[in-house]
């Protein structure tokens, strides 16, 4: 079977509040495949096929060191025999990569899958696309198929358009969906249902989010909730840790700290504070991400503050 025959996921029971009233459900979507979960293999299904129609052998595409983008495209790639080349944040990480990949899951689990590293500074890093440094890299690698950081391009978001099924557009009133770089969310918005409305939870702070969304929508059924609650992008507190783990306690749905997380702690706080009333069902879509939670552990425990508890359990 092919690795994007893909099957509808399962929804599963969050919680229930206001007595029944509000019913959430979150869309198992990390349950999809083991090594390439989630939003990963919607946003990488066309993509792949794209690069083989055009006869390409080698997917280069672009992330941070912790990336699910970048393990995802890893497994992805050695599933369907592509080489893969992987332009990582952090010049420094390059300096011993033996040391790094001892310390850093993801770029350990990206490796042992076939990728290559070009390590580049944070300043390289944000003028990735400009015409000059892409040139440099068809110079160093030859021919490749270029997938952006985070996955996101139009063939993406036709395959996050597949994320709903008729049921989820027939029985929620509302769909929530994280956002880093805005694919996943401009799919789910695409195809929810005119009735329906959809919450989108940025992973980054800042009000730019919308626009990024809009640039593959002309649909308005959403609201985009920035990231102020926890310090930005992949940060948190022994508050959201401590909420993750007595959930999972409640309903054993592992959540990652970076999206989905931080997702299901403000949804409820809409919800326990009335902005979302009378009788809802909501469903929310799990992206998966699951791979970073070593890596996001070994960073707390680094700081002396609690950790994920269900690590183990995945």
């Amino acid at each position: 079977m092919s690795l994007f025959d893909i099957e509808n996921s399962i929804n599963q029971r969050y919680l229930e509040f206001n007595d029944g009233a509000v019913i959430v459900d979150v869309k198992r979507e990390d349950l999809l495949n083991s090594q390439v979960s989630g939003n990963k293999l919607r946003k990488l299904k066309y993509n792949i096929l794209e690069a083989q129609n055009l006869k390409h052998h080698t997917l280069l595409t672009y992330g941070g060191a912790f990336s699910n983008h970048i393990a995802a495209t890893a497994a992805a790639g050695n599933i369907c025999s592509f080489k893969t080349i992987g332009i990582i944040r952090g010049e420094e990480l390059g300096y011993d990569l033996e040391k790094t990949l001892k310390s850093n899951t993801t770029l350990k689990t990206a490796h042992a899958l076939g990728m290559q590293f070009k390590f580049i500074s944070r300043t390289a890093y944000r003028d990735k696309y400009e015409p000059q440094f892409q040139e440099e890299l068809k110079t160093e690698f030859g021919s490749f198929y270029n997938i952006p950081e985070g996955g996101t391009n139009q063939l993406a978001v036709q395959g996050c358009e597949e994320i709903l099924t008729d049921s989820d557009r027939e029985n929620y009133d509302y769909i929530c969906a994280t956002a880093g770089t805005g694919g996943t969310a401009a799919g789910i918005i695409n195809s929810a249902a005119p009735h329906q409305r959809v919450l989108v939870f940025s992973a980054l702070k800042g009000d730019f989010m919308f626009d990024e969304i809009a640039r593959f929508t002309n649909r308005e059924n959403f609201i985009v909730f920035d990231e102020n609650r926890f310090g930005g992008y992949a940060k948190s507190s022994d508050g959201l840790i401590k909420f993750m783990n007595g959930r999972f306690v409640e309903n054993s749905i592992p959540l990652e700290p970076i999206y989905t997380g931080k997702m299901m702690y403000r949804l409820e706080h809409l919800i326990k504070t009335g902005i979302i009333t009378g009788e809802t069902r909501i469903l929310a879509i799990h992206t998966g991400g699951l791979q970073s939670i070593a890596g996001y552990n070994a960073m707390l425990e680094k700081k002396g503050k609690i950790t994920l508890d269900y690590i183990h359990e995945i």
